[in-house]
């Protein structure tokens, strides 16, 4: 490898389960460019997101920081005007850091209208944009209303080859064609077999790796991070011939739920699976025509890797380039009983990541896995210490991954967090709970899974003893123990500071040398005590 370093590419996929791809194990689907990148940098095993849902997910990804921390808390909660991003940092030292794909930011325009902040100029599309520059964004949705679309490009690039409408993206990679050639919506799963109108070389997936190579070929000497950030397989659960029928539901991992969770007395998981979405996905009809098409998407962004990673290799990039893949959280796809994501059951909050590093102080690691507990906050400082930015640890909660790749034996974390706010949720309503009272946290050691549920009693998983997380202990008095020691780890991260990010840790520490501020001077019985302390009064006061 090399000592040369210069880029970053950052792939991440939109509500990919880490356990269907064939590098972690998976037998039921085979994704071999994935495995590929896995063989060349290190596969990590217990990579926990900071929220199972997507908008606050990412906001810590590209923030580093807890969702506590940033506060944007559910989907289209608007990260706060002044709120320290990846793309801050790295153009601070000369990096830039672009988009090509799907960020789920929503701008704090009331905090920009506050202070004066136009939308359109340079800083406002910047804060808009959650640091990022943007060569293209694309969110997509079903509606052209929607605030947050950010669909028009793709829209622009369909018509251009002859797929027009009034929203190309709904009618074309979101339509499918019937057997009576009739016209079938994506958003109802039952037409999810059907292959979607859009040929497979012009679907969002095959048109976003597209873009992400014209990025690369854009740029010049400058270094980069380009994120590029596919929509899929996210719903809505369509895809282009041949993925639609490429597997089908014989192809399926066996269903992972229980009765006893069909039975539990916790109200939450009652209320929770008694959703619409959920109740959907526990029919087995319901199951077996969606995830198999889930898998066909999945098929297709390896495909479409596979391409981008060939591109590459033939151009020298991987000389210099650093590559992450990742996911923003999973999907339960019908499992305990759930569709969507959702909780923080390892099907939702637990993702794929693989990274490959092209230093030579990584080359003992190519190939490897670890079980190092990992969080989706690691990868801002991750990157910020790959370019030689300097370390931020009173903005940045993260944790470098440095020492894991270059086997250098780190002290780390002893426990991972991740926490929800299910006030949106129809659940919520349903328990009559207090809107201020719907939060989750999740504490989890690498064995126990301890969920706190405000107003309510906790849930406990041993993942040793029952890996697929299907007994609830938290109601075990055997389990007392466990759950107290827990418990104190939450109220320890709990009290950490969090949002003293003005002054890094160094600043305190001279100021603490210094004492009080020039002319204040404090507690001094006589002028004598003060002089003895080096300190002088006004030459105005004799005493």
């Amino acid at each position: 490898m090399t000592d040369k370093v210069k880029n970053v590419l950052w792939i991440m996929a939109d509500q990919l389960r880490w356990d269907y791809l064939s590098c972690y194990g998976a037998t039921h689907i085979d994704t071999p460019n994935l495995d590929w990148l896995a063989s060349q940098g290190v596969r990590f095993n217990k990579a926990y997101v900071q929220s199972p849902i997507c908008g606050p997910s990412r906001m810590s990804f590209y923030t580093g920081r807890y969702v506590r921390s940033h506060g944007s808390t559910w989907n289209g909660f608007p990260l706060r005007v002044g709120e320290p991003t990846l793309g801050d940092h790295l153009r601070e030292i000369g990096v830039k850091c672009a988009l090509v794909g799907k960020t789920h930011m929503t701008p704090d325009r009331e905090g920009m209208n506050r202070l004066g902040i136009e939308p359109e100029s340079i800083i406002g599309a910047l804060i808009s944009e959650c640091g990022f520059e943007v060569y293209v964004r694309d969110d997509g949705t079903n509606h052209t209303d929607y605030p947050n679309r950010h669909a028009e490009d793709y829209d622009q690039y369909l018509r251009d080859r002859g797929m027009d409408g009034d929203n190309p993206w709904e009618e074309w990679a979101n339509t499918a064609v019937g057997p009576d050639g009739e016209l079938r919506s994506g958003w109802v799963l039952e037409n999810a077999p059907y292959a979607a109108r859009v040929p497979k070389e012009h679907s969002e997936t095959a048109w976003l790796t597209t873009r992400a190579i014209d990025f690369i070929e854009a740029q010049s000497d400058q270094p980069w991070l380009c994120h590029l950030s596919y929509i899929k397989p996210h719903w809505p659960y369509l895809a282009p011939a041949p993925y639609n029928d490429m597997f089908t539901a014989g192809d399926l991992p066996q269903v992972n739920r229980g009765n006893s969770e069909r039975q539990s007395d916790h109200p939450l998981l009652r209320a929770w699976m008694d959703m619409r979405v959920n109740n959907s996905f526990s029919q087995d009809k319901v199951r077996n025509l969606v995830a198999p098409v889930y898998m066909g998407l999945i098929k297709e962004l390896d495909d479409q890797l596979g391409w981008l990673f060939a591109y590459l290799r033939e151009c020298g990039r991987m000389d210099d380039t650093m590559i992450v893949f990742c996911s923003d959280h999973g999907d339960n796809m019908g499992d305990h009983w759930m569709g969507e994501k959702d909780l923080f059951y390892d099907c939702s909050a637990r993702i794929p990541l693989i990274v490959y590093d092209p230093r030579r102080e990584a080359d003992a690691t190519r190939g490897t896995a670890t079980d190092q507990l990992v969080e989706g906050i690691d990868l801002a400082p991750t990157f910020l210490d790959f370019f030689g930015g300097k370390p931020r640890p009173h903005i940045l909660e993260g944790l470098s991954l440095r020492p894991l790749l270059h086997d250098t034996e780190p002290k780390w974390r002893d426990f991972c967090v991740s926490e929800y706010d299910y006030s949106t949720r129809d659940a919520r309503r349903t328990m009559g709970v207090d809107q201020g009272d719907a939060r989750l946290a999740m504490i989890f050691d690498g064995r126990w899974k301890y969920i706190h549920i405000e107003k309510m009693r906790p849930m406990l998983f041993d993942l040793e003893s029952d890996p697929n997380e299907l007994n609830d202990l938290g109601a075990d008095p055997a389990c007392s123990g466990k759950i107290e020691r827990l418990r104190g780890l939450h109220f320890e991260w709990a009290r950490r500071h969090h949002n003293r990010i003005t002054r890094p840790a160094e600043v305190v520490e001279t100021m603490t040398d210094a004492g009080e501020p020039p002319g204040i001077f404090i507690g001094y019985w006589d002028k004598d005590e003060l002089e003895a302390d080096g300190k002088r009064l006004p030459s105005h006061a004799d005493k």
